[in-house]
């Protein structure tokens, strides 16, 4: 198959792209390289079933000729992270809406056989049952996870006026190598990894029993393509590891000192994914283990040499205004 990833040379993406080389397809990955890193493509740069293109989502002009024929296209280009979206509301809708929006429009133009769109799980905001099934009530707390699932709405819709074979991913705490080392305070590994390499205490929010879904980066390359070669449509489905994992465990695999945070609001205590959805209708389970999974993040931690280092003051300043807008409610 002839397969678009935006995004492509984000985490996500970039081992997307190589799983779909390695069974064969050809990859035009589209990124306008914000967050991505053409290094996360240099084990596939030089194949010949691959080609990359700079250009930004919310550039529908930039985007129509580079939908030249693709029959599946995979949508994971947009902005993340949750005091960024606080901060900057209208660039996090323009991206993830619109941008969302564009990429669709252009799917449509090219008659793709199959869309398949990159969801979050932080859409769900603070579930009240776990595991969490797709039915749950969707109330999410901050632009970010408001933004991602208003594009899976846009996807849904698509997918039923239009007729575009669509399926959507709400993936769940996503890690693995490869994920961002610069950039605004987010994902707990990278802050980890970071303070681990420099000698610094882990910087534990509350009292550190909170879990998290840590769901292995591959696995969530493997849902993406088992959602590409199935013929379900019109449904939006759960990739979750099939457990979660507290903060505490995630340090004590590291192994360090620990300098404990306040606690924020708007986070939930748990996330964890009723997987049995994607199960029964794409026969698609998670394969590798956590324990596995800090282990080989630790095998190439030298890839957070130039990733900031965060401790307790400047947390305290990045997330100023996640306590200002969300502490008071």
């Amino acid at each position: 198959m002839k397969a678009i990833v935006t995004g492509g040379a984000g985490f996500i993406g970039s081992h997307l792209a190589e799983l779909l080389i390695r069974s064969g397809h050809e990859v035009r990955v589209i990124d306008n390289l914000t967050s991505g890193n053409l290094r996360n493509l240099r084990e596939i740069a030089d194949h010949p079933r691959f080609t990359f293109h700079q250009a930004d989502i919310r550039d529908v002009e930039a985007l129509r000729p580079l939908f030249r024929d693709p029959d599946w296209v995979f949508h994971l280009a947009g902005l993340a992270d949750i005091v960024p979206s606080i901060e900057k509301p209208v660039q996090y809708f323009h991206t993830n809406v619109s941008g969302t929006l564009n990429v669709l429009e252009c799917a449509r133009a090219a008659d793709v056989k199959r869309f398949l769109y990159a969801a979050s799980s932080s859409s769900y905001g603070i579930p009240d049952r776990y595991p969490t099934p797709e039915t749950a009530p969707i109330q999410p707390q901050y632009p970010y996870a408001l933004t991602k699932y208003m594009g899976e709405e846009l996807v849904m819709h698509w997918e039923q006026l239009y007729h575009i074979p669509s399926v959507s991913l709400r993936l769940f705490n996503v890690y693995g190598p490869r994920s961002r080392t610069s950039g605004a305070y987010g994902a707990v590994f990278g802050v980890f990894l970071s303070q681990k390499l420099r000698g610094k205490p882990f910087t534990v929010v509350g009292d550190g029993t909170q879990s998290r879904d840590f769901t292995y980066v591959t696995d969530v390359a493997a849902a993406f393509l088992a959602a590409a070669e199935s013929d379900i449509s019109g449904e939006a489905m759960n990739v979750g590891s099939g457990g979660h994992y507290s903060v505490n465990k995630l340090v004590e695999l590291l192994g360090g000192d620990v300098q404990y945070i306040p606690k924020r609001p708007g986070e939930p205590d748990c996330t964890f994914a009723d997987t049995r959805k994607i199960e029964a209708l794409l026969g698609w389970k998670p394969s590798a283990s956590f324990e596995q999974g800090v282990q080989n993040m630790l095998d190439v931690i030298e890839d957070w040499a130039d990733a900031p280092v965060w401790d307790p003051q400047s947390i305290e300043e990045a997330t100023s205004d996640w306590f200002k807008y969300l502490g008071a409610r």
